[in-house]
């Protein structure tokens, strides 16, 4: 019988959560399912592409940010 992956597990290998053996039955899995792997490799790309994205807020949302901080209505007072 052989076990099926979820996405859950396509995360767990790709971020190498995954025991050994676990790992290798994964990537027999990979092999052998052309679907399986079709996900592994649409996952892998939207990784890559979040990889490129802006890590950083906007001058515009740090100003708001800092506003708030300054401002005695974003605190509670304890």
């Amino acid at each position: 019988m052989t076990k099926s992956f979820t996405q859950n597990d396509l995360i767990r290998y790709i971020y190498q959560e995954m025991s050994a053996s676990e790992s290798v039955e994964f990537v027999q899995a990979l092999q052998l399912d052309p679907v399986l792997m079709q996900e592994y490799l649409d996952l892998l790309g939207s990784l890559e592409h979040l990889d490129h994205l802006f890590r950083e807020p906007s001058e515009r949302i740090v100003g708001q940010i800092k506003g708030m901080a300054r401002s005695s209505k974003g605190l509670e007072k304890v």
